[in-house]
C-alpha cells in the first residue's frame, strides 16, 4: 500500500507548492480541504498530516478550524504558519497579534527533532502578523527568530509540531531538510514515489483496465496529452489519437507530432488539417474573449467530425493533472481569461468512461514520466503554449499573412535562445505580432511596418513569473534576424513585465 501525508489547505498561497515540496521528496501526498471530514482522513490512513499557512487569524469568528479529534489520531502533524497557530491555539495555548514579520529571518535554534543536521543561523522566510503567545501544555519552543519568540515548537512525545516560518518557499535556506526530517525522522517515510515506480503501477493497472478495448484520446502535442497518449500507447494496442491542426501552431510543430507520435512512436494517429476552417472563423474577430470561444467551439465540431467516423469507443483519454483536481476541488479563482480543454469532448463522444492517467501528478511530475516513458527531451520540455495557439499572440485580427510572419520570428527566437544554451534556464518564451505599425528605415528608405515583441519569463508554476533576465547580446542577435528574415517588422521590443500586474501572455 502507498504510504501518503495528508496537506490540508487552510487558504495559504502556498498550499500547491508545500504538496510539490513533499512529493519532490519521494512522498506520495495529496492536497485536501482543511473541511473534508474526519472519515476520508482516516480511511487514507496517512502517515503524516501538514496544515498549512492560511490569511486568517485563528481567534476569529469563522476562522478556518478542524476537528480536534485529528489530534487524537496519533498521526505526527506539522503545522506550517496559519497551521502552527491553530494547533496552539485548539491545544490550549494562545495566539495574538504582533510582532508582525515578513521577509527573510534569521533562525535560531539549540534542540528540536525538524532541524537535525541544519544549522543554526539559517535564513528563514516569515509572513504573519499574529505570533503565538504563550505555548500548549507539553510544547517547548524549538526555534526563535529575534522578533518571533516561538519561530517552531514540538511536543515530540505526541508527535506535533509547527513551524511559524515556510519552509517550502526557496527563501527559507534549509527548508526541504525541515521538511524531510519531519517526513522521514518523525512520519517514516520510506521514500518509495519515484516516476519510475509510478510509471510501472500505471501500465499494469492501465493494461488490466484497458485490455483490448477502444481508446480515443486528443491529442495536441503538447506535455500533458503527449504523455497521457504514450501511457496509453504502453498499455493498450488499441489507441487511437486525432491530432487537430487548427494552423495555429508554431512553425514546423504540426509536422513535428506527426513524425513523433505516428512515425517515430507508432501510434494510430489521424491527423486532421483544419487549418482553413479556424481561419475562416477567425476573421476579422479582434476581441481575445471571442477568438478563444470561437477556437474551443470549432476544435469540439471538428473533433466531433472526426469521432464519428471512428464511431464508439470505450474509453476516452484526458490529460487531467493534479492542479486541475486541486481547483476543482478547492474552489476557484476569479476568472482572468477562459482557457481552452478538452472538456466539451466527453459531450460530443459515443464513450463508456473517461480515463485520466495523469491525475495524481503535478505538471513537473508529469515531465519526469515523460523521460521515464522515452519521450524525447524536445517534447518533454516544451514550453507550454496555450490551446487557441498563436491567435492570442497576434494582436487584433488573424490573417494567413500575419501568422507566417509571426511564426517565422518566434522561430528565430525560440532558435536563438536554445543556441545560447538558455532554454533550459527560461520557463517561457516567445514572439508576439503587436497591432502597432511605425516608422523605420531600411536600405535608405522609409517603411512603416509591424513591431514583434519578445517575451521571456521564468516561473515554476506559471502562477507568479519574473521577467527573464536574457543577455543583450542574444535579444541584439534575435532582433537583427527578425528584422533582416522576416518581411514587414522593422522594430523589436523586449517585455520587462512580470506576472502580477501581467499575465505571461498578451491575451
Amino acid at each position: 500500500m502507498r504510504q501518503t501525508v495528508i496537506v490540508l489547505d487552510f487558504g495559504g498561497q502556498y498550499n500547491q507548492l508545500i504538496a510539490r515540496r513533499v512529493r519532490e521528496l519521494n512522498v506520495y501526498c495529496e492536497l485536501l480541504p482543511y473541511n473534508v471530514g474526519m472519515d476520508r482522513i482516516r480511511k487514507i490512513d496517512p502517515i503524516g498530516i501538514i496544515f498549512t499557512g492560511g490569511p486568517n487569524s485563528v481567534y476569529e469568528d469563522g476562522a478556518p478550524r478542524i476537528s480536534p479529534e485529528i489530534f487524537s489520531l496519533g498521526v505526527p502533524l506539522l503545522g506550517i504558519c496559519y497551521g502552527c497557530q491553530l494547533m496552539a491555539h485548539m491545544l490550549g495555548g494562545k495566539v495574538a497579534s504582533g510582532p508582525r514579520e515578513y521577509g527573510k529571518q534569521t533562525l535560531c535554534f539549540e534542540q528540536g527533532k525538524l532541524f537535525e543536521g541544519v544549522p543554526s543561523g539559517s535564513v528563514c522566510w516569515m509572513s504573519h502578523t499574529d505570533y503565538i503567545k504563550e505555548l500548549p501544555s507539553g510544547f517547548v519552543a524549538s526555534a526563535k527568530t529575534q522578533t518571533c519568540p516561538v519561530a517552531a515548537m514540538e511536543n515530540v512525545e505526541k508527535r506535533l509540531y509547527g513551524v511559524q516560518f515556510h519552509p517550502e518557499v526557496m527563501h527559507t535556506q534549509k527548508g526541504t531538510e525541515i521538511l524531510g526530517n519531519f517526513l522521514y525522522k518523525v512520519c517514516g517515510a520510506k521514500g518509495d514515489w519515484t516516476m519510475g515506480n509510478f510509471a510501472e503501477e500505471a501500465i499494469r493497472t492501465l493494461k488490466d483496465k484497458l485490455g483490448n478495448k477502444k481508446v480515443l484520446c486528443a491529442l495536441s502535442g503538447g506535455v500533458d496529452s503527449a504523455v497521457a497518449a504514450t501511457l496509453i500507447h504502453k498499455a493498450c494496442p488499441n489507441l487511437i489519437c486525432v491530432f487537430v491542426d487548427h494552423g495555429l501552431l508554431r512553425k514546423n510543430e504540426a509536422d513535428e507530432v506527426v513524425k513523433v507520435f505516428r512515425d517515430q512512436m507508432g501510434m494510430n494517429l489521424i491527423k486532421v488539417d483544419a487549418s482553413e476552417i479556424f481561419l475562416e472563423k477567425l476573421k476579422g474577430v479582434t476581441e481575445p474573449e471571442r477568438k478563444r470561444k470561437i477556437i474551443g467551439e470549432e476544435f469540439i465540431r471538428v473533433f466531433e467530425k472526426e469521432a464519428k467516423k471512428i464511431g464508439k469507443v470505450d474509453y476516452l483519454v484526458q490529460g487531467t493533472i493534479y492542479p486541475d483536481v486541486i481547483e476543482s476541488g478547492l474552489g476557484n479563482s476569479a476568472k482572468i481569461k477562459s482557457h481552452h480543454n478538452v472538456g466539451g469532448l466527453p459531450s460530443v463522444v459515443d464513450f463508456k468512461e473517461i480515463v485520466e492517467p495523469l491525475r495524481e501528478l503535478f505538471k513537473d511530475e508529469v515531465r519526469k514520466l515523460g523521460f521515464e516513458l522515452g519521450l524525447d527531451r524536445d517534447v518533454v520540455m516544451r514550453q507550454p503554449f496555450p490551446g487557441p495557439g498563436l491567435a492570442i499572440r497576434i494582436i487584433g485580427d488573424v490573417t494567413k499573412d500575419k501568422l507566417d510572419l509571426l511564426k517565422d520570428a518566434d522561430f528565430i527566437f525560440r532558435d536563438e535562445i536554445k543556441r545560447a544554451g538558455l532554454d533550459a534556464e527560461i520557463w517561457q518564451y516567445f514572439a508576439v505580432l503587436t497591432d502597432l505599425r511605425s516608422v523605420g528605415v531600411m536600405g535608405d528608405a522609409r517603411t512603416y511596418d509591424y513591431t514583434i515583441a519578445l517575451r521571456g519569463v521564468t516561473s515554476v508554476d506559471g502562477m507568479t513569473a519574473d521577467w527573464a533576465r536574457i543577455p543583450f547580446d542574444v535579444l541584439e542577435r534575435v532582433s537583427n534576424r527578425i528584422v533582416n528574415e522576416v518581411k514587414q517588422v522593422n522594430r523589436v521590443v523586449y517585455d520587462i513585465t512580470g506576472k502580477p500586474p501581467a499575465t505571461i501572455e498578451w491575451e
